[in-house]
């Protein structure tokens, strides 16, 4: 699995990402600045409600926009044994049932799943509890994370 096909597929989910949030942001500000939305007492709010919204949807325009950013910089190394798993790294993991799981290691703001040829490759950052677990560990060591009231063991199977 090629690690910068990869990286260019998150480019291009962050990016249909932000186009939405930016459609939503300014259909939120044209609500809340229309002049049929201006308050006519104190519980007509459908204007304010319009102008949070707008704010929440900037907002996470420009985190989409410092995730993009983050990615354009970001050079997945190979695998190095010596120092273990690290930023950049392809985890193929098992849990308890032997289930396989592709994990990307990236920086923040890339939750996302891809599909990758015939395979899902799920794209962590190693701010995640899963991509904390794994830093440092190589292939055939053992990652823990506890979820809620359960506990995930996983079995790291190969790492690229």
């Amino acid at each position: 699995m090629d690690k910068f096909l990869l990286q260019q597929r998150v480019l291009e989910k962050l990016a249909e990402d932000l186009l939405q949030v930016e459609q939503a942001a300014r259909a939120a500000h044209e609500t809340a600045t229309h002049e049929e939305n201006i308050a006519e007492n104190k519980y007509d709010t459908l204007g304010l409600e319009a102008a949070y919204l707008a704010t929440g949807q900037a907002r996470r325009a420009e985190a989409i926009r410092q995730a993009m950013a983050n990615w354009r910089q970001f050079r997945p190394r190979p695998y190095d044994a010596s120092k273990g798993i690290q930023l950049g790294a392809l985890v193929c993991l098992v849990d308890a049932e032997d289930s396989p799981q592709q994990l990307f290691l990236g920086p923040d703001g890339g939750s996302m799943k891809l599909l990758s040829g015939a395979q899902f490759v799920q794209v962590i950052s190693s701010e995640a509890p899963l991509g904390k677990a794994l830093l440092g560990k190589c292939e055939g060591d053992e990652v823990s994370i506890q979820v809620a009231a359960v506990r995930q063991q996983f079995e790291v199977l190969r790492v690229q």
